[in-house]
């Protein structure tokens, strides 16, 4: 299990590396730097001269050699320091974590909803008899997969915000103003699940081991519930590990869509002001929660099947 453990770790370490360094990479080819834009648009309202300019780029290291700045943010990033916004002076670090609880929360409560709807629609749809019912139901995910998620958002501030007038429209007004944007970015996600679970539940059906339990005698709700659900849940917990990256992802368009105050309209605002540390320090922040969520869904395997620690052991001593 140690060694698991470790060999899960180690790899989530290299995920962060790399998006570190990809972004960097990127970040540092695209035309121009922060600097230069706030020159071509003056600072605070005020022409800004060749030597003040040169002292800005001195200042956050934009002059400096690539491998050098690289080195140099790289080893302040392994603290936690992404540097200062060039576009507020403030620590990269306090500005995220400012805006990261509205963002958690709009991602935690659609990942809620997403797990209890799509997981509620495959049980039901793989339970029931009738075969029109269950058709009717499956095809349901399909049409939330493909319906875009900002197109949702308008739909439900139309009908329930601006005519019905039963949830805010725009802000972070409390759990209310929380309902439309989490139910937004619930719907595709609650569809994957809901595919994902479903077409596993039904091959699990079909299982020797769910046949055995039919043939002793075991009832439906009991055969559903813990010999399938269980033998289907491995690809389900795989998918949710992934979603909850998209789901960080998505909340940028969101919260744009419904004027919330967190990492999307953070991120937002620094891409228009070409505001590079912020920009870079949202980008691994997103791939640590993906990280973290991939290394918890692999830590769960093992609960629901001991054989993939097993495994690798017995490869590992045959090499």
């Amino acid at each position: 299990m140690r060694r698991y453990v470790l060999r899960r770790l180690a790899q989530a370490v290299a995920v962060l590396w790399a998006a570190y360094t990809l972004s960097f990479l990127v970040l540092d080819y695209l035309p121009g730097d922060p600097v230069s834009a706030m020159a071509g648009g003056g600072l605070d309202g005020e022409q800004v001269g060749p030597e003040q300019v040169a002292a800005l780029r001195a200042q956050y290291g934009f002059d400096r050699p690539v491998l050098a700045q690289y080195a140099d943010y790289l080893g302040r990033a392994v603290r936690g320091d992404f540097g200062d916004s060039v576009a507020t002076g403030r620590p990269v670090a306090r500005v995220i974590t400012e805006a990261l609880p509205q963002t958690l929360a709009l991602a935690g409560a659609a990942l809620l909803l997403a797990v209890l709807a799509g997981g509620g629609l495959a049980l039901v749809a793989t339970y029931t008899r009738h075969r029109a019912l269950r058709q009717a139901l499956l095809s349901l995910p399909s049409l939330g997969v493909s319906v875009p998620a900002f197109w949702v958002g308008l739909v439900l501030v139309q009908l329930l915000s601006f005519r019905a007038r039963l949830f805010p429209a725009f802000g972070n007004d409390g759990l209310r103003g929380l309902v439309l944007p989490a139910v937004t970015l619930a719907v595709p996600s609650s569809a994957i699940i809901a595919q994902v679970l479903a077409k596993s539940l039904l091959a699990a059906l079909e299982e020797p081991y769910v046949q055995t339990a039919r043939a002793k005698g075991a009832g439906r709700v009991r055969i559903h519930l813990r010999h399938a659900l269980r033998g289907a849940a491995l690809p389900t917990v795989t998918i949710i590990g992934v979603l909850v990256g998209q789901l960080m992802a998505n909340a940028v368009v969101v919260e744009t869509v419904f004027s919330r105050n967190g990492l999307g309209r953070v991120t937002a605002a620094a891409v228009g002001a070409q505001d590079i540390p912020v920009v870079q320090g949202v980008i691994v922040f997103g791939s640590l929660v993906f990280v973290l969520a991939n290394l918890a869904v692999d830590l769960v395997y093992p609960l629901l099947d001991p054989r993939i620690v097993v495994a690798p052991a017995v490869r590992g001593g045959l090499a």
